[in-house]
């Protein structure tokens, strides 16, 4: 019994260490953030510097290597802004010693913002870590706009627009002017026009919409109004009052951009289900109507529709006999909206885009041009003006030379209506006209027909 007591007392026991402390590993201390310091040198060195932004720039380059960019990047960007650091709402804190030599105390001009832009610029180049604070602080800013003033406001919207069109910040922080606030008291719409005034100046209008575009943005310009004067017509005058035409035939062209989307979605929908036809062509052109579309318009849209309610077989020997049904089906709806020749001819380009842009239909061009020719939507001339002058680029040669013959043959044919006299078998040529007229292979022979009867 005592040998097992003993042994119980001995599973008992635990090892102790006595003496020893452990250090805790320096990256494992939390320094507490404490930003007096940090504004303390960036401000002394702004304050020998003053206006000199040569100078700034040298300042700032070389203090990155003694001071903590990283974990102050905030407060960095608050003090070359404002002159010192912001509390919520935009106002500056009071505890600390602030600098005159600032953006918002800089003179209210565009060379004078191009300049602050370049020291910024070479901020972020130097220390690429920077650059997501420093979008974050552009973001912050816009959201603060209510707290500066009317001359604070337009630097910063001038410097905004300037780094935008150079790529030095992304179109994404103009989210924070769709703030509720902002946007209820006029001052989104007052920035915007004073920022894009900026980036136009700085660029053009397509770099405008090239970086909207990147991010999504396009669309939502008539949301700096309040819902009640989210119109075009609203938009539309507002910016061209302010010398900024350029934008809202920006937004009007994107305005109807989303319509079309649309009613391209309405119509693919409406196929989708199996609608009759009928209904589906009087309801286009009642849309057709209301967003003032050309025809021209109009066909691609139906295109694009027709296109997309179907799901195409993966197989390249199947998806043409696939296709040629389908759109046999829907060439009386094709047929209604290509009454005029550039309708026709917007069709065929329509046509040529999507069997490049889908490289199982590359084969199928020519079987679906032909369908269309006999399904009286397409007429020879504009077959004949597409393939001499009025073809893409894309696929060009695989398209010429598939519609080669074909196009002979109603070169041929041209020829023959255009004769002002008929050879000795000029019978021949009556009975050819009418076999072809007959089989529907043409709708333009008519003419033919009358020099014919006036020669024979």
């Amino acid at each position: 019994l005592s040998e097992v007591s003993f042994m119980n007392n001995q599973k008992q026991q635990k090892p102790t260490l006595t003496g020893q402390r452990f250090k805790t590993r320096k990256r494992d201390e939390k320094e507490r953030f404490d930003p007096t310091q940090f504004q303390e040198s960036i401000v002394q060195g702004l304050n020998q510097t003053g206006t000199d932004l040569e100078a700034v720039a040298k300042f700032l380059d070389a203090s990155g290597a003694k001071l903590d960019y990283r974990r102050y990047a905030e407060t960095l960007f608050d003090i070359l802004v404002a002159g010192g650091m912001l509390a919520p709402g935009g106002t500056l804190s009071d505890d600390m010693t602030r600098t005159e030599f600032c953006l918002f105390t800089a003179q209210e001009d565009l060379e004078t913002m191009q300049a602050y832009a370049q020291v910024f610029n070479k901020l972020i180049r130097r220390y690429k870590y920077l650059e997501k604070g420093f979008e974050e602080e552009i973001k912050k800013l816009l959201l603060f706009l209510k707290g500066f003033t009317e001359s604070e406001r337009n630097k910063l919207a001038m410097l905004t627009g300037i780094l935008l069109a150079n790529g030095n910040i992304s179109a994404s922080i103009l989210s924070s002017l769709y703030n509720e606030n902002l946007v209820k008291e006029g001052v989104s719409a007052a920035f915007a026009v004073k920022l894009f005034k900026s980036w136009i100046n700085e660029k053009d209008i397509n770099s405008v919409a090239a970086s909207l575009r990147k991010v999504g943005m396009d669309n939502r310009l008539m949301e700096l109004f309040p819902a009640n004067k989210r119109s075009c017509e609203h938009f539309s005058k507002y910016f061209t009052d302010a010398g900024l035409k350029e934008l809202s035939d920006f937004a009007r062209n994107q305005q109807s951009i989303g319509a079309r989307k649309e009613l391209q979605k309405e119509l693919q929908e409406q196929m989708s289900r199996g609608d009759p036809q009928k209904e589906i062509i009087a309801f286009t052109r009642e849309e057709m109507k209301k967003a003032n579309l050309s025809e021209q318009a109009m066909i691609g849209i139906i295109w694009t529709s027709v296109m997309s309610s179907v799901e195409w077989n993966k197989k390249e020997e199947l998806v043409t006999e696939q296709a040629i049904k389908h759109l046999k089906q829907y060439s009386p709806l094709l047929k209604a909206f290509t009454s005029q020749g550039l309708s026709e001819l917007s069709l065929l380009l329509k046509i040529q885009e999507y069997c490049y842009d889908n490289i199982h239909f590359m084969k199928a061009f020519q079987k679906i041009v032909v369908l269309l020719y006999k399904a009286d939507v397409l007429s020879e001339e504009a077959i004949l003006k597409w393939y001499t002058e009025a073809h893409l680029a894309k696929g060009k040669s695989v398209f010429l030379e598939q519609m080669k013959k074909f196009v002979e043959w109603l070169k041929n044919a041209e020829e023959g209506k255009q004769k002002k006299t008929l050879p000795a078998s000029g019978s021949k040529c009556l009975r050819s006209i009418f076999v072809l007229v007959a089989a529907g292979k043409t709708r333009n022979f008519a003419a033919a027909f009358e020099v014919c009867q006036q020669t024979v």
